[in-house]
């Protein structure tokens, strides 16, 4: 029997095929966004995903001012963060959030569902977020994919 043709092929940074996407947020909800952008990030929806390796894709998203939250979610739920200071801790909502800096949902929800490692970090590096239609990757030749097509 050769135990040649069983070998497990792992993928690695150097051998992963790396492509660039772009996602239109508009109208759409921010959960099922992150998630479908957190699993292209990881190279989940790929035949060679390997779990300790950058395997996914670089993700552009465009129109990230336009993303939607149901329910009473844009007044009644709350980001906290802490000064570092004693009694620092800060909190905001999704609309005072997205009146500073419109893109920042959308990233916080989409770092929140990768994971908490260095590799999580080197992920997020892969992610460029805009809050309007127009983007500075064009070099790149990105392909434009719908949700659905995951």
């Amino acid at each position: 029997m050769d135990t040649l043709s069983y070998k497990t092929i792992s993928a690695n940074k150097a051998t992963a095929d790396k492509k660039w996407v772009v996602i239109d947020a508009t109208d759409q909800v921010l959960g099922r966004l992150a998630s479908r952008v957190a699993l292209i990030l990881r190279g989940k929806n790929k035949a060679l995903y390997t779990p300790h390796a950058d395997c996914g894709d670089n993700v552009i998203i465009i129109n990230a001012a336009k993303v939607r939250l149901t329910g009473n979610k844009m007044t009644d739920k709350q980001y906290v963060r802490h000064t570092g200071y004693p009694g620092g801790q800060r909190f905001s909502t999704p609309e005072e959030l997205m009146a500073k800096k419109p893109t920042a949902v959308v990233q916080n929800a989409i770092k929140g569902m990768l994971p908490k490692t260095r590799l999580g970090a080197d992920l997020f590096r892969n992610l460029y977020v805009y809050e309007g239609a127009e983007h500075p990757h064009e070099a790149q030749k990105p392909k434009t994919i719908t949700l659905n097509e995951i």
